[in-house]
């Protein structure tokens, strides 16, 4: 698999001010943007092809890659209706220009290298195990570490089996021909706004879409969504020398936005341990 698709169109307005000037995936975490992170990783790990969704602030994430990073050619999709709509409708945007297997990310995370050299081969999920602090979709898995069902919203996490879905995904041709009729159908239906999930649990469902689960338990990551999740993250997520904007533009947060970030506090920190998720 050489193929990756980053969903980057989303106003990130729980990180808002941070957002206001720079997309999310702009947001600096120890000194290198989400973004140089997540492009750095993919290139490290074989990847030839990326193709971006974009919307909020679209120039930004533009101007810093271009149209290649090193051997890393990367191609831009431009949502118009970023403003009212979800990732659903980011994901259906990709659908005539990936034809071949990929690797899906979404554009607020970080984490260890290591970790994709799992997620190369078709039809897996990367998943953690299910804390306390975690909320959103989740899957149950077998014995076999295939996922079971997909559920969505908030849980009670004394069920052992249950496990947080990291937003990472890689698909077949063939999975992916089936994703996007489904998808065909939720966006025929006026459906723009909801999570991609809501495809791929009713595809596992009518067992129709397999996954084998990828656990991320065994080094850091995490899911950025407000300014309390950035000052977790920059706990557990190491620094790392710049390598990969192709000009000298580089993302930046004005001191007083690093204020606000500093200053916040939360008391989980030191209960969160390698990963978390909002």
């Amino acid at each position: 698999m050489s193929t990756a698709l980053l969903l980057a169109a989303g106003t990130g307005s729980r990180l808002y001010p941070l957002t206001k000037n720079e997309p999310k995936c702009m947001t600096i975490v120890n000194g290198r943007s989400i973004l140089e992170r997540m492009v750095s990783s993919l290139k490290r790990q074989g990847f030839k092809r990326l193709v971006i969704v974009t919307g909020h602030l679209e120039h930004c994430i533009r101007d810093f890659l271009g149209d290649q990073s090193g051997e890393l050619f990367i191609e831009y999709i431009f949502s118009p209706l970023y403003k009212t709509t979800n990732n659903i409708y980011s994901l259906w945007m990709a659908r005539k220009i990936i034809r071949e297997p990929f690797l899906l990310l979404e554009s607020d995370l970080v984490f260890d290298d290591s970790l994709l050299s799992e997620m190369i081969y078709p039809d897996r999920i990367a998943v953690a195990a299910m804390q306390p602090w975690m909320n959103g979709s989740c899957v149950t898995i077998d014995h076999s570490a295939m996922v079971d069902t997909f559920e969505m919203g908030d849980h009670e996490v004394s069920v052992q089996d249950r496990y947080k879905t990291v937003n990472i995904y890689s698909f077949s041709l063939e999975s992916w021909k089936k994703i996007i009729k489904n998808l065909d159908k939720q966006i025929s239906s006026g459906n723009v706004n909801s999570y991609y999930e809501i495809v791929f649990a009713e595809m596992v469902s009518d067992n129709n879409l397999s996954f084998q689960s990828v656990s991320f338990d065994s080094k850091p990551w995490y899911e950025i969504d407000t300014l309390e999740d950035l000052v977790l993250a920059e706990k557990i997520i190491p620094s790392q020398p710049h390598k990969t904007g192709k000009t000298s533009y580089q993302p930046k947060q004005i001191p007083h936005y690093q204020k606000l970030i500093h200053t916040s506090s939360t008391p989980k920190v030191a209960e969160r341990g390698l990963h978390a998720s909002k």
